[in-house]
């Protein structure tokens, strides 16, 4: 393999010839071999926008050269565009602060940059430390990436995908509505509902879910830019801060803010603790609303069977014609996993020492996986199986009129211990309800079939 010598300011480094990276990523790729997680690559594209956004308040503060400063930004768009992704190769595992990735950031772009310079004919040179990081610290450049990232992922991808399922959903809900079935509390008979009602349920889940993490992300557009090394803001001008959440949203079309106290900013990550408690929330939903589904499509012949879910597969290896629910057992796979990423960034936004906090790439790497996991779920479930899901009536009519907890509607006339003596008798001796409640000498036929009334059942009177 062709080498180049690389230098910092430990010494010289031989880095791969075709390579844009330079001296401290290439020690970082040496220095921690664990893993393969790589850092996100939504991190590596929220660094881009940043870089771009302070070259272009260092050039507007006239603290860095016009070209070097349009030099930075037609390297970023490479970055952006997907075209330099292979040199952007370490792994999470490394510094808790980031320096690495934001050093590997800032030398790809200073080395791009330069050959863009080249080719314009300048003599100027970017400096991947005193030019593309000018006025910043990786403890402020990581935090804000992470925030960026965050973001642009919650609305433009996770929110998205919720609200393509609760819309699924409330096309179920409607036209399901007026389709009577037994309730079930306790995995036991309880009373009825409409199958409208019970996917209302589900749809409610979404639309809560969608609103906590809108409420959320509210406090991840703060961003620790300017805080520099400690939150005190040395070697950055007063305003860079302000002009460069400026630039970010004119990039993103976001509205991210100046963090008004970096400090904070450097050390705490309460805000991404909070947003993917929310996440976690979506999660729970998630799973509440995939094992209803499988509970309910059981069968086909030996289980419950009131609603039946595309056979998008085989299901077994051995037993022929088998069918299984298998898009809720990914969606449930993935809500595990999301909780147990909140776990992991619970206890790292907890070890903050001092005057930063040293797990951020482990926050970030576990944050936009719960995203990417959960809006891919969602979009899968909600393609493969709730968009096909349907009523079975037959099974449904059967498990109504079977259920002995229609008892509960004699309550108001004959009591509630002449209605439990009313089940417990129709149970021991396999009979209806209402032969059981005559046979009694509770009700007349007649009377039975006004009180007992399964549709009337399903709201207040």
């Amino acid at each position: 393999m062709d080498y180049r010598v690389e230098r910092d300011t430990i010494g010289e480094i031989h880095v791969p010839a075709d390579k844009y990276w330079g001296a401290q990523t290439q020690r970082s790729k040496q220095n921690f071999p664990i893993g393969n997680e790589t850092m996100p690559v939504e991190i590596i594209k929220a660094f881009a926008i940043l870089k771009k956004s302070a070259a272009h308040a260092n050039k507007e503060l006239g603290l860095l050269e016009a070209k070097k400063a349009e030099a930075i930004h037609a390297a970023v768009e490479q970055i952006i565009n997907d075209e330099i992704t292979d040199h952007f190769p370490l792994v999470v595992w490394q510094t808790g602060s980031g320096t690495q990735s934001n050093m590997n950031v800032n030398e790809v772009i200073a080395y791009v940059g330069n050959h863009w310079l080249r080719d314009q004919g300048s003599d100027l040179t970017l400096h991947p430390n005193d030019d593309v990081n000018k006025s910043q610290s990786s403890n402020d450049t990581y935090p804000t990436a992470m925030h960026i990232a965050f973001v642009l992922k919650l609305e433009d991808t996770v929110l998205p995908a919720v609200r393509t399922l609760k819309d699924t959903l409330k096309v179920k809900m409607e036209k399901f509505n007026d389709i009577v079935k037994i309730g079930r509390t306790h995995l036991q008979d309880a009373t009825p509902l409409t199958l409208g009602q019970e996917i209302s349920g589900w749809h409610r889940m979404l639309e809560k879910s969608e609103t906590m993490i809108e409420g959320s992300i509210h406090y991840i557009k703060e961003l620790a830019i300017g805080g520099t090394a400690v939150g005190t803001g040395l070697n950055a001008h007063p305003e860079f801060s302000e002009r460069v959440c400026a630039a970010i949203n004119e990039h993103t079309g976001k509205n991210f803010v100046s963090a008004p106290n970096k400090f904070h900013a450097l050390t705490s990550h309460d805000e991404s603790v909070y947003a993917h408690g929310a996440l976690k929330g979506l999660a729970a939903d998630l799973m509440k609303i995939a094992n209803d589904v499988r509970w309910l499509a059981s069968g086909p012949r030996c289980g419950i069977g009131e609603i039946t879910v595309p056979a998008n597969e085989p299901g077994s290896s051995i037993m022929p014609g088998k069918v299984n629910p298998t898009q809720s057992e990914a969606v449930t796979m993935v809500a595990s996993q999301v909780m147990g990423n909140d776990a992991t960034i619970g206890f790292a936004s907890s070890q903050g020492n001092f005057e930063l906090n040293v797990f951020k790439p482990v926050i970030a790497y576990n944050f936009l996986q719960s995203c990417q996991l959960l809006s891919d779920s969602i979009l899968s479930f909600d393609e493969r199986c709730a968009q096909g899901i349907e009523p079975n009536l037959e099974q449904i009519e059967k498990n109504l009129k079977d259920s002995l907890m229609l008892v509960t509607a004699l309550n108001p006339h004959i009591g509630y211990e002449n209605a439990a003596k009313i089940a417990k008798t129709a149970f021991n001796d396999n009979a209806t309800l209402k032969d059981t409640a005559v046979k009694l000498g509770l009700l007349t036929e007649e009377e039975f079939h006004q009180y007992v009334n399964p549709k009337e059942m399903t709201y207040p009177k």
